[in-house]
């Protein structure tokens, strides 16, 4: 075995030689494989090989996308059959919100090219005549989808990859990982140690056990599934004599379960309540093709739900059971991408649905790796989505969760209730006695909204206007005719400080530092191709007194806090010159805003000036509200008059009781995230993820302001710039929906022109302001005037939509610039 290689890939499963052989394709032939026993042995040996293109998130439907494309090129490259068997995929519906779904996702499928048709019951019938259709009201299909050989599939990958000069090492167990001074990593194996630049983990249900290996406590933990294969029916048989096409896939998401032909007979593969999170500890170092016993009562629902839908499955033997371990994460969704705090490991580990993404999976890990970025936006999948919230114990329950929550209808303000509540800030109690329903971000208990006095504290979950959608109205409107407030704690926060702070802190973003102390700006980490990778507020702080070196607070989004902390620290000088420290824990925020917000400040400081002139935009200040502390920021993310109050946590309490007791008569309320997203989208604010994203250029999300390519030097100003001179694709838009009754645009819904795609929605609302339905978008260039008439899908429904200016809402920003 050799002792250097450019990238070692760890496990041989389907996972691992994807990212291996698109290594091998992107010419990086110097790149070995390890398994530990035999290529497959893992969970690759027992998965039922189903292809299914259907996801609700943006990321991964791509990354399904390019799979199911590239399989089938692949068996034309190397000329070795991967059983892929074309024969389509059924999702049935029993609900109207069931088909709201199929409905969303559809319009997501249309924005990456992914072909759905929808079927009516009858149709159903006419493609699966072994299906019972009582009680359906439609369906959607898939015609490119079916399912593959996954052993057959991996061995394709494996050839294709050695013959483009890869190593594949069989029976080589990797017993520690090491680095050297110099930074590479050493991977000691059984055989001897290699030495590289990169590693990547695609180890399955050995996941923890390799994280462990390198400090990092990867959120990862299989679930024990199983599926029937049956004997032969004669239907079938009788179908397959007579030269018939084979049943496509058959998904009954209502009763949680799919079924397809195995030859003559049926696969039923249920995803059950109670299925036991399994492997908590990590596998043996034997194991290899390793079963479960069976449990069939813990399946008799769905069994039963099975025969009903499909009675032939009733009237034949069950031929064998399998019981797997499959690896999940808390959301279900697989990581791919850079471990966090370590340069060069790379992560492709919880892949629920592997055999899927294995090919987008390699893709992406390959273009990320080679090229410095992926070629899509991965955020859906970015390991640095969890936290160190994310303990073994809270991963058993939620990735138990998630297996369950494999075939619920998935609405986009699901929030799902196992490990909760768990991160709570100290005002939690008092929030929860004024009404409010609580959602998870990070870990973080935040309020989404508050129900009014006298109604049932619960979400209410639809793809439409729910039941919350008056009460978040009358939050709204408190905002603007009165004062609100808002706990935004779970904000990333941290400190970057030390003599090169400064030099750092203006190379990685694109925007001009603050001058004054005190002074805060908006500000962009640019991507390497110049795309956003990360929004921060900085605010300029007094220097340290003793040395009178620089010191900025850098504030992100609460969701990105391990990935934008990540991002800083992999860019910061090795030198000790730039000092990071995390307050995110330590430091609370509320966020003051309303027509009554200076008045309500003065009351609780009166020794301090909120006049404009003392206290302008964009400025803070250290002040006290009551006897506590706080950093008051003159910024918000509502378009109000108002004050971001940051505090050591231990006086949160305090601050909101003195808040709201001098607020009473001023009308203060809480209001919660979905009211700042309904405002928010009335000024046209862009949000990490949705309208900031590698995918676009930077100005072509319309950061024009922030963006100063004449500053000098900066993280992707060059690929900026050449793509500025390319020429852009897209351009950020602001939409005024027509003609909507109980629904809105909730992202991902395609743009039209006369029946062409020429866009998507990135977000999308109700105004209460404006009492308009809002989406923002990105479009093409040539269609951003004013006044432009283009279409939106809107759950099936063709809208008119008109673009208008940007930030619809207070154009002038006359009410955030309030004078007083």
């Amino acid at each position: 075995m050799q002792s250097h290689a450019r990238v070692v890939v760890i496990g041989g499963g389907v996972v691992g030689v994807s990212a291996l052989y698109h290594l091998a394709k992107k010419g990086w032939s110097d790149v070995v494989l390890l398994e530990r026993k035999e290529l497959t042995s893992g969970s690759t040996w027992h998965a039922a090989g189903l292809l299914p293109l259907f996801n609700m998130s943006y990321s991964v439907g791509q990354v399904h996308k390019y799979s199911v494309d590239f399989y089938q090129e692949l068996q034309k490259e190397t000329g070795q059959d991967v059983g892929f068997a074309k024969v389509s995929n059924i999702r049935l519906a029993q609900t109207q919100d069931r088909m709201d779904e199929y409905r969303q996702y559809a319009g997501v499928a249309a924005t990456i090219g992914i072909n759905v048709e929808f079927l009516t019951p009858k149709q159903v019938k006419e493609i699966w005549p072994l299906c019972n259709i009582d009680g359906l009201v439609g369906a959607i299909q898939h015609p490119d989808d079916g399912y593959i050989q996954p052993a057959d599939l991996t061995m394709a990958l494996a050839q294709g990859a050695r013959s483009r000069g890869a190593t594949i090492h069989r029976n080589t167990a990797v017993t520690a990982i090491t680095r050297t001074p110099s930074g590479e990593w050493c991977v000691h194996t059984d055989k001897g140690t290699i030495t590289c630049e990169h590693i990547i983990s695609a180890t399955g249900s050995f996941a923890r056990q390799t994280g462990a290996m390198v400090g990092l406590d990867i959120p990862v933990i299989p679930v024990e599934h199983q599926y029937i294969v049956t004997d032969d029916h004669p239907d079938l048989v009788a179908r397959k004599d007579q030269g018939l096409p084979e049943l496509g896939v058959l998904r009954d998401s209502d009763n949680q379960w799919y079924m397809r032909q195995e030859k003559g007979g049926l696969i039923l593969g249920p995803y059950e309540k109670g299925a036991p999170a399994c492997y908590v500890d990590g596998p043996s170092a034997e194991c290899e093709y390793e079963l479960f016993q069976e449990d069939l009562d813990r399946l008799e629902p769905h069994i039963e739900g099975a025969m009903f839908r499909v009675p032939a499955f009733g009237e034949v033997g069950v031929k064998k059971v399998y019981n797997g371990a499959i690896c999940y994460t808390p959301d279900g969704n697989p990581i791919i991408g850079p471990a966090w705090d370590r340069p060069n490991f790379w992560l492709s580990e919880g892949h629920s649905f592997g055999i899927t993404a294995a090919g987008g999976a390699g893709w992406q890990l390959a273009e990320w790796i080679v090229e410095g970025e992926p070629t899509i936006d991965m955020l859906g999948v970015d390991p640095r989505r969890f936290g160190d919230y994310a303990t073994k114990s809270y991963l058993v329950e939620k990735n138990e969760e998630a297996y369950n929550h494999v075939f619920i209808t998935h609405y986009p303000d699901e929030e799902r209730p196992a490990a909760r509540p768990l991160r709570r800030t100290p005002i939690y109690d008092r929030l929860k006695d004024l009404g409010a329903v609580f959602g998870a971000s990070f870990g973080w208990e935040r309020a989404n909204f508050y129900a009014p006095e006298g109604t049932p504290q619960t979400d209410h979950y639809s793809f439409r206007r729910s039941k919350w959608h008056d009460a978040v109205g009358l939050e709204c409107k408190n905002v603007m005719d009165n004062v609100g407030i808002l706990d935004m704690t779970g904000f990333a926060k941290c400190r970057i400080s030390g003599p090169g702070a400064e030099a750092f802190l203006d190379h990685l973003v694109a925007n001009k530092l603050p001058k004054k102390i005190g002074r805060l700006g908006l500000a962009h980490s640019l991507s390497v191709r110049g795309g956003v990778h990360s929004e921060f507020t900085i605010l300029r702080e007094e220097p340290d007194y003793m040395t009178g070196d620089p010191s900025f607070y850098i504030v992100s989004a609460g969701a990105y806090q391990r990935l934008d902390h990540d991002w800083i620290k992999k860019h910061m000088p090795t030198d000790g010159s730039v000092r990071f420290d995390s307050l995110t824990n330590s430091m609370g925020v509320l966020v003051i805003a309303g027509p009554k917000a200076r008045t309500l400040m003065q009351r609780v400081s009166p020794r301090t000036d909120f006049s404009n002139k003392a206290f302008p935009w964009l400025s803070s200040q250290n002040i006290d509200v009551g006897n506590a502390p706080c950093r008051a920021a003159r910024v918000n993310f509502v378009g109000e008059l108002g004050w971001e109050l940051h505090h050591p946590i231990e006086y949160q309490v305090h601050i909101f009781d003195k808040l709201m007791a001098a607020g009473a008569d001023l009308g203060i309320k809480p209001f919660g995230i979905r009211a700042m997203d309904c405002l928010r989208i009335e000024k046209s604010y862009r949000l990490p993820g949705r309208e900031l994203s590698i995918e676009y250029a930077a100005l072509e999300s319309g950061l024009d302001r922030f963006v100063h390519l004449d500053k000098g030097d900066f993280l992707g100003r060059d690929a900026l710039a050449a793509w500025k001179d390319r020429g852009f694709k897209w351009a950020f838009t602001t939409l005024e929906v027509h003609d909507t009754t109980d629904a809105d645009a909730l992202g991902s819904n395609p743009i039209t022109l006369n029946g062409d795609v020429v866009g998507r929605c990135t977000s999308g609302n109700y105004g209460f302001r404006l009492e308009k339905s809002l989406a923002l978008a990105m479009i093409r260039p040539d269609l951003t005037k004013p006044g432009t008439e283009l279409e939106i899908e809107i759950l099936g429904k063709v809208h008119r939509c008109t673009v208008v200016e940007e930030s619809p809402f207070d154009p002038d920003n006359t009410r955030l610039r309030a004078d007083g």
